[in-house]
């Protein structure tokens, strides 16, 4: 179990940019952070008058190496701290960091599979965490990733995503994109949907005992439904939503 270290100073080691809209800020925290895959911080910037801004962000690295946070970040138009962090931050800044925080939307290689991940815009963040930390234990748990994007580039993760199911050790991934025909086979070419839950829950083995949601409050509510009508049990769909 992680406990939370309270209010420390980050430092910003990396900005990469993503997507169009996407970027990746790698931290390293002033002290030890040990978290669970899935789980989040909370940043916290001052401005000089001493006005305060709260977000927060899933961690998309593995806990595997926690040294080293990334967070990926979508630029929203009227997001103080996703505009500050896009358009003012630099390699070397100093940020507030609190956490690890949450504990019901969490996954350890202990925990086993089948494993489903369902994941949209940065609501892959947490989900790209449990994929990584899968991939560092190099365990065989079968593994399926369902990432619905409006576009090709729009796709979070996805060239990293496409080298992770290239070493064929039981992970999969579907890229379902709701304004582009699909560019690779078994992938999607429009919005997630009960017949495309159920096609992609057959490349699974076996069906799933653990299954991940996260995205913004639409696409959780509309992949849930797709969920229950492809047969998953409620009591097995884990959500987590973003969004404002």
């Amino acid at each position: 179990m992680t406990v939370p270290t309270g209010w420390q100073t980050a430092r910003i080691a990396e900005i990469i940019p993503r997507t169009a809209r996407v970027k990746s800020f790698f931290l390293t925290p002033e002290r030890p952070f040990a978290f669970r895959a899935g789980q989040h911080v909370d940043l916290r910037l001052t401005a000089p008058d001493g006005y305060q801004a709260r977000r927060s962000y899933s961690i998309a690295s593995a806990p595997d190496a926690p040294e080293r946070l990334e967070l990926a970040v979508e630029k929203l138009d009227d997001g103080e701290v996703s505009s500050f962090l896009h358009e003012v931050a630099e390699v070397g800044d100093a940020i507030e960091l609190r956490g690890p925080i949450g504990g019901h939307f969490v996954w350890d290689v202990a925990d086993g599979g089948p494993l489903l991940l369902v994941g949209a815009g940065s609501g892959v963040a947490p989900l790209m965490a449990m994929v990584r930390h899968r991939a560092a234990q190099g365990v065989l748990t079968p593994a399926l990733l369902l990432l619905a994007s409006r576009t090709w580039d729009d796709a979070l993760f996805r060239d990293e995503l496409i080298a992770l199911e290239a070493r064929g050790d039981g992970f999969r991934l579907v890229i379902a994109t709701s304004r582009e025909p699909p560019r690779r086979p078994g992938d999607q070419g429009r919005r997630v949907d009960g017949p495309m839950m159920a096609q992609t829950l057959a490349l699974l083995p076996a069906a799933p005992t653990h299954v991940f949601v996260c995205g913004s409050n639409a696409f959780v509510e509309t992949a849930a439904a797709a969920l229950l009508d492809a047969g998953i049990a409620p009591t097995l769909i884990r959500t987590e939503r973003y969004g404002g």
